[in-house]
């Protein structure tokens, strides 16, 4: 990660500000939907027939008192007109005077029906009818407003939360920046690559205007938004660029400098110059307007991003550890709790990488302060989020299921249950026999239970206030909590935990192992979209870019150079892992996704493998994807919250080379065997 080097002073919030707005916009919108649909069944409820009432009566403009005996004379009275060419076809016909009276009878008594209805919604728009309908209608415009101001919603976002994380030296990368030389060669590559974003954008632009197809304004003002928030990325990396930051080591080496370029930079390098090389300058401006087609999921994201930072805020993660402490577990067991326990938060944050940045200090400290040797409290922490993943209500899941019609999201999370069973089951056994160090000398139940039960004690208000929320939402608004309903519920569910602890510790600081001192609700809430700023800017532009590299793949057709369906499931399967694995290495799990969805999801279909069991198997590959070097992207985020100097240390503790390499090694060994057995052992019964 780069990190550090731009003091956040009282004017931080000239940054997270307006990504707290934007947020809690997002939030409104949604909810006001709910809000919405309650309102119109309420409105029905006191008014029967309300939907007639939404809008005022229009006055019939026929005559209910004409005279039909007259109006009978002058219909009988009317000739043919000369021009009309089906009389001059049919010849005049006389015309029955008992139908002309009985259609004249039947438009009278339409027209006294239509008055009378008129004047009965008239009299039942009463002061409180017009009142209601005024709140109903202002919020179902506010609905139609947040649904057509989405795509501008991320673009604003991802750009003012991207110009943060460059100010900040918060992007994703290899290493940190530790040299000058690190630092030169890192700014100049990143200043390259966002004035290629900007080129790209412009061009872009450019070509939208000059095709046959009418550019409707809110395009073009996508297309100036993405402009202008490049044209100041680029200007923010080449300030960063100018203006070195002291404390740097002198010189130097070029191959450790280049591991400091962060990661989005690499992929906009090389899908900037493949698409300058085939004559398609504007490819990488097409790929990220491509965000804008699933502008919610991206938001979602966002969404899940603060609310892992608002977890940070609080003191839950400890409190929860503060239960299985009085059992005085050796470390090895600890790790086990630590990463099962995690497996729930990480399914109601949406990835693994965010839950890492959420906890992963506490789990970090906590392991640490047990007794857990560096390498392994570093694999807990990489691991902690790798195994929630395909549990309800997770976002990639919901994602796959909106994205390929073949599955579900009940049938993806059913088999995901026996999914997390399994990886878990082998984290255990690496964890208590391969990785065991330590003695199993627990503490007696005798003493350890009443205080397990004590520690559970502070836990029991933070039931209520998440119960609550829930309630609210369900009986107020009908809305359960479930995969589509959570981006929406936890933000809320957050703020309203941050409100209690800001109640109760108003007058008193934390004063158990480990408790944070509680500074305040505005101080919590600015703390966590501080940190939400740079990382939903490190996250959403390297999603970005990993679907602009998933471009890259689908222009060159490297995919067309692999068969089109295997006349082996078993063959088909065992390259679709290596394929699956290696995307994860590289790419965004959302990006890859993407990628997937329209390129190796095919070939697997066509090959015989199940589509259920095609997507259980990505998702556990992604994992190992993510906990695999080169690029290893959640030991990356675990390096970002535990500080660099932890990472070092433990790369310097001496021993075997299992145990000089056991936050690499521990991660591979469970995630690789569930692997290997998600991706095998179905096929025994089915192919």
């Amino acid at each position: 990660m780069l990190k550090g080097g731009f003091h956040r002073s009282g004017l931080e919030w000239f940054s997270s500000l307006p990504a707290c707005l934007l947020l809690l916009s997002v939030v409104l919108f949604s909810t006001s939907s709910d809000i919405h649909n309650q309102m119109l069944r309420g409105g029905e409820q006191l008014w029967s027939g309300y939907y007639k009432l939404r809008l005022d009566p229009a006055a019939p403009t026929c005559n209910p008192e004409q005279d039909i005996d007259a109006a009978v004379a002058r219909e009988l009275a009317q000739e043919p007109a000369d021009d009309d060419p089906m009389a001059a076809l049919l010849g005049a016909q006389e015309k029955d005077p008992a139908d002309v009276r009985l259609a004249i009878e039947r438009s009278v008594a339409d027209c006294k029906a239509a008055h009378q209805n008129y004047d009965n919604l008239r009299d039942r728009l009463t002061p409180g009818v017009k009142a209601y309908r005024a709140v109903e209608l202002f919020i179902a415009d506010l609905i139609a407003f947040g649904l057509q101001s989405q795509r501008y919603i991320l673009v604003v976002l991802v750009m003012l939360c991207a110009v943060t994380a460059t100010l900040t030296r918060h992007h994703i990368a290899m290493r940190a920046m530790e040299t000058r030389l690190d630092y030169t060669v890192s700014l100049t590559l990143q200043t390259l690559a966002n004035a290629m974003l900007l080129g790209s954008s412009l061009i872009f632009r450019q070509s939208s205007i000059g095709s046959d197809t009418t550019m409707s304004s809110d395009e073009l003002l996508l297309h100036n938004l993405w402009i202008t928030g490049f044209a100041c990325l680029t200007l923010a990396s080449l300030y960063r660029l100018i203006r070195v930051p002291s404390g740097l080591a002198p010189g130097g080496s070029l191959n450790k400098a280049f591991l400091a370029v962060p990661l989005y930079t690499v992929m906009c390098l090389i899908s900037g110059s493949y698409f300058a090389l085939i004559g398609h300058a504007s490819g990488i401006g097409i790929y990220l307007g491509k965000m804008m087609e699933l502008a919610d999921m991206f938001l979602n994201v966002g969404l899940y991003v603060w609310v892992g930072m608002m977890l940070k805020q609080t003191r839950l993660a400890t409190l929860v550890f503060n239960v299985f402490r009085p059992w005085r577990m050796p470390p090895e067991m600890l790790a086990v709790v630590a990463v099962l326990v995690a497996a729930i938060p990480t399914a109601y944050t949406g990835a693994s990488g965010i839950f890492v940045i959420a906890a992963g200090a506490v789990i970090y400290s906590e392991l640490r302060a047990a007794g857990a040797r560096r390498q392994l409290a570093l694999a807990a922490t990489a691991m902690s989020g790798s195994l929630g993943v395909v549990l309800r209500p997770c976002l990639l899941v919901v994602v796959i299921a909106y994205l390929n019609r073949e599955v579900t999201t009940d049938e993806l999370f059913g088999w995901g249950i026996w999914v997390f069973v399994l990886t878990a089951a082998m984290f255990t056994l690496v964890a208590l026999t391969v990785n065991r160090q330590s003695r199993f000398d627990l503490a007696p139940a005798s003493r350890a239970l009443p205080a397990m039960l004590q520690a559970i004690k502070p836990l029991i208000p933070y039931a209520l206030v998440i119960a609550g929320v829930v309630l609210l939402y369900r009986y107020a608004l009908d809305v359960r909590m479930d995969e589509f309903s959570a981006p929406r519920l936890l933000p809320v569910i957050m703020l309203a935990v941050l409100l209690y602890e800001h109640i109760s510790l108003k007058n008193r600081k934390g004063t158990a192992s480990g408790e944070i001192n509680h500074q305040g609700l505005e101080r919590s809430l600015r703390g966590a979209t501080n940190d939400t700023t740079a990382e939903i800017g490190a996250l959403l532009l390297l999603l970005g870019l990993s679907v602009s590299i998933g471009g890259v793949i689908e222009r060159s057709h490297v995919m067309q150079s692999f068969p089109q369906a295997f006349d082996s499931a078993w063959s088909a399967m065992l390259l679709m892992v290596v394929i699956l694995v290696i995307l994860g290495m590289i790419m965004d799990a959302f990006g890859a996704v993407i990628l997937v969805t329209a390129t190796v999801a095919t070939i697997a279909y066509a090959s015989g493998i199940h589509p259920i069991h095609f997507w259980m198997v990505t998702l556990v590959a992604f994992e190992l994807g993510y906990l695999s070097p080169p690029v290893a992207l959640n030991h990356l985020l675990t390096r970002q919250v535990v500080g660099e100097a932890e990472v070092l240390a433990a790369q310097q503790e001496t021993g075997s080379f299992y145990q000089r390499h056991e936050r690499i090694i521990m991660p591979l060994i469970a995630m690789g065997i569930s692997l290997v057995l998600v991706a095998f052992v179905p096929l025994l019964f089915y192919a």
